[in-house]
């Protein structure tokens, strides 16, 4: 995680300094172990970044944990979006991955001035009363490599990517193993010559090598199969985010589709949640206190310790955490909001709000058909 924090705050600055034309390699960082900032190693005079042309390992740890050479960093891109096959490392979470496809979502930004005309109404008895405007950004359905899964189970979740089964009476959900959605500025590209860089269940069922593409990683029919069957509960379409004290929490939620239990119907959602410490204070999140609102005009409370079972600690070294969780409501719309506790070192605590998200359903379509597999059970 400390070599995430590296390669977010030197190589996004020092990429966009850079002529274009340069070229940087790409490190997979041993992410269990402390990266040692204070390590001198070769720069380039021009940018100060480390020499693209250096070839010797460094070592991350006395006991012989060398960094692995996996590619070359390319200039992220300022404008326009990655192509299916770009490679990348997460300028956050640091685990290697490949883009599949693009989604174009509606961010609702509440630490910015609004700039465009669209808006969503503020859920009943909601924090802050405030018009939130929002404006289209990219983000990124994404192939995580399985030997990075490890690293980062700690601080994200690897199996976040759920569906209902695809029998009405049943509720049982599976889970994607090694899927995430992937904002635009989190994603630092690279190249390489290896033709199966990452190592997916997945990886060679939707995607092949071709060598005269750039990137030289294009989708095969089943990609786009499976993305056409499972449109409705893989589409991304509003992220909500909100800063207090430092503390950024990024919601999105996905419908996931609707069943008939006791003769009425359910609908499910799910929601990936991402924490980020802005600041240089070390943090624990110790509760959640969620409100659920209803079309049916009913409004749940929910309070608990810590976020599925856990108490994350945000650092400077490790800033972030990532999870998801599910919400069922007998109604085809609602609203949810609310906040979380955090402990400073000092034993003091305070309150980081959630912002207000929708709950909407649309054309029940659940996965029936075609999916690929690797799946895993969680009911």
């Amino acid at each position: 995680m400390a070599a995430a924090c590296v390669l977010r705050q030197g190589l996004l600055a020092t990429l966009n300094k850079c002529s274009k034309k340069q070229t940087f390699r790409a490190l997979c960082f041993d992410l269990s172990s402390r990266y040692d900032p204070t390590r001198r190693r070769p720069q380039c005079s021009t940018c100060g970044v480390v020499n693209a042309q250096q070839k010797r390992s460094v070592s991350s740890r006395p006991e012989g944990k060398v960094l692995e050479t996996v590619g070359v960093f390319e200039a992220p891109k300022q404008h326009g979006k990655y192509e299916t096959g770009q490679l990348f490392l997460h300028s956050v979470f640091g685990y290697r991955g490949i883009v599949l496809f693009p989604w174009h979502a509606r961010l609702y930004d509440r630490d910015v001035a609004p700039q465009t005309t669209e808006s969503k109404q503020e859920p009943p008895g909601a924090h802050g009363s405030k018009e939130v405007k929002g404006k289209t950004h990219t983000y990124y359905q994404v192939l995580i490599d399985t030997r990075d899964c490890p690293h980062i189970s700690q601080r994200s979740q690897t199996e976040a990517v759920t569906f209902l089964a695809n029998h009405d009476d049943s509720r049982a959900l599976y889970a994607i193993p090694g899927l995430d959605y992937v904002s635009h500025e989190d994603i630092l590209p690279y190249n390489t010559t290896d033709q199966v860089p990452i190592h997916h269940e997945l990886f060679e069922r939707f995607l092949m090598y071709k060598a005269s593409k750039v990137p030289p990683f294009v989708p095969r029919d089943t990609l786009r199969a499976w993305q056409e069957k499972n449109h409705p509960w893989l589409e991304l379409s509003d992220v909500h985010r909100e800063t207090t004290e430092n503390i950024r929490v990024t919601v999105i939620p996905f419908y996931m589709g609707m069943r008939e239990a006791q003769n009425s119907h359910v609908y499910w959602w799910r929601y990936c949640i991402r924490l980020e410490n802005m600041g240089a204070d070390v943090v624990q999140l110790r509760e959640r206190h969620w409100r659920i609102f209803s079309l049916s005009g009913t409004l749940e409370t929910v309070r608990g310790r810590g976020v599925v079972g856990r108490e994350p600690v945000l650092s400077k070294e490790q800033p972030a955490f990532q999870y998801s969780s599910h919400v069922s409501l007998q109604a085809p719309s609602g609203h949810m909001w609310g906040s979380y506790r955090l402990e400073r070192p000092n034993g003091t605590f305070f309150d980081v709000r959630i912002p207000p998200f929708s709950l909407e359903s649309k054309k029940d379509d659940s996965p029936n058909g075609f999916l690929p597999g690797p799946f895993t059970s969680l009911a």
